[in-house]
């Protein structure tokens, strides 16, 4: 009987057949940190550790909270550049460049093939690109640093087939929100989730991210889509190293296998203040919404702001609602910005965010007040995530959180599509 993608990779690093539940020490491609660097490096320092073993290894990115918002903030930021220079860490981005789950597949870091792991647990992710991704504690964290090395339990794997073709206003945002939803929070909880289906073979690799990013959200150790032709396409727009791509088995046995036809799924929505709250879109139609949030890790690239921008073009963001667009990187930006995909949307009074986490994690630039509500394409809705416990967070799609900054209340998208 074949593997999946998980035990062929856990095998091919240990150099012997593993198998699920079996403890293997690995050495990472790359380690992530961000805006947290700071802490990492200080819990680094009370192991005794003075040099980092691998510091090429190491891709610190600052998104969390870009520009620092307060002092606090600022001599965070200080105390990583600082770590940075003494380190020699050479992958570093400083404010301005990005949110860390889009600039490390850019910056060539995430390819088929590769184990990384990130003290964020959206370092799922990269699993899009076929590598084995998953998020760590910042003390395992520190741990690489100084050892260049980390223990890893082998997941059991999940197949979860993809068919049929979406519907207007219906994309793969709708179809994560349909599966957790589906699945629960902990209904994947340390499994390695691989998405495949002709549905996935037709999918933009920024679907494909979509669905590695929010793997996590039903308790996932990584998620994984197989490279094709796509993959080939984005990977080859871009410099990058050699890779080795690694496929599951066509006979690989797995301990579940779902199936999702989205040909007649609606646009979904998680309601406060879980991930797994999912509902069809005309269940909460009409719900007032004092801000939307369009953009972050989840949804901050081109494919989500030009389908926004469709819907906002020669339209009108409501009276008493914000829109607030955070693209994922620089380069997005810029990619927005010759497209008019951002004309479109200032034009209808969306405001233009620099590329980073904003009011995601509830750190800056656009935190909510009590009794608010905001609808957001990012990946939680936890109550406090976006600065109250006080405030609800409804996710759903950059199409529909178009349709909703349009009408100041939540709205289905396929009206307008």
């Amino acid at each position: 009987m074949g593997k999946p993608f998980a035990e062929k990779i856990f095998s091919a690093r240990a150099g012997r057949d593993v198998v699920p539940g079996e403890i293997i020490t690995v050495e990472p491609d790359y380690v992530l940190s961000h805006d947290n660097t700071a802490a990492i490096a200080a819990t680094f320092a009370k192991m005794g550790a003075e040099k980092v073993l691998h510091p090429e290894r190491l891709v610190i990115v600052l998104d969390h909270c870009v520009p620092a918002a307060d002092a606090k903030h600022a001599e965070n930021h200080k105390k990583i550049r600082e770590f940075v220079a003494e380190q020699g860490v050479e992958h570093f981005y400083d404010v301005g460049r990005g949110i860390c789950h889009q600039v490390l597949p850019e910056e060539g870091f995430a390819r088929p093939g590769r184990l990384i792991l990130g003290s964020d647990s959206h370092t799922t992710t990269y699993g899009a690109l076929g590598a084995f991704s998953a998020g760590i504690g910042r003390s395992e964290a520190a741990a690489i640093w100084a050892t260049g090395e980390i223990w890893l339990m082998c997941p059991e794997s999940v197949r979860m087939n993809m068919t049929g073709e979406f519907a207007r206003g219906v994309g793969p945002k709708d179809l994560i929100l349909s599966i957790i939803g589906d699945v629960g929070a902990d209904g994947m909880l340390y499994k390695s989730v691989e998405f495949a289906g002709e549905t996935m073979e037709v999918m933009s690799v920024a679907g494909h991210m979509v669905l590695a990013n929010m793997s996590v959200e039903m308790g996932a150790k990584n998620g994984y889509v197989a490279p094709n032709d796509k993959t080939a396409e984005w990977l080859a727009s871009r410099e990058s190293a050699e890779y080795e791509a690694v496929y599951p088995d066509a006979d690989a046995s797995y301990e579940s296998e779902l199936e999702y036809d989205v040909t007649d799924l609606p646009p979904m929505v998680a309601k406060p203040h879980t991930v797994d709250n999912v509902a069809p879109v005309e269940e909460v139609v009409g719900t007032a919404v004092d801000q939307v949030v369009l953009g972050t890790c989840t949804n901050g690239r081109e494919d989500d702001l030009e389908e926004a921008a469709r819907i906002l073009e020669d339209r009108t963001v409501a009276s008493g609602c914000r829109l607030l667009v955070f693209p994922a990187s620089r380069e997005i930006w810029r990619e927005a910005m010759k497209s008019g995909a951002f004309e479109a949307i200032e034009g209808a009074g969306g405001i233009i965010m620099n590329a980073g986490c904003g009011p995601c994690l509830g750190a800056h630039e656009g935190v909510l007040a009590p009794g608010e509500v905001c609808l957001s394409t990012a990946n939680r809705n936890f109550k406090g995530r976006m600065g109250t416990p006080e405030a609800e967070i409804y996710l759903a799609s950059p199409a529909t959180a178009a349709a909703t900054a349009v009408e100041g209340r939540i709205a289905d998208p396929r009206g307008y599509l």
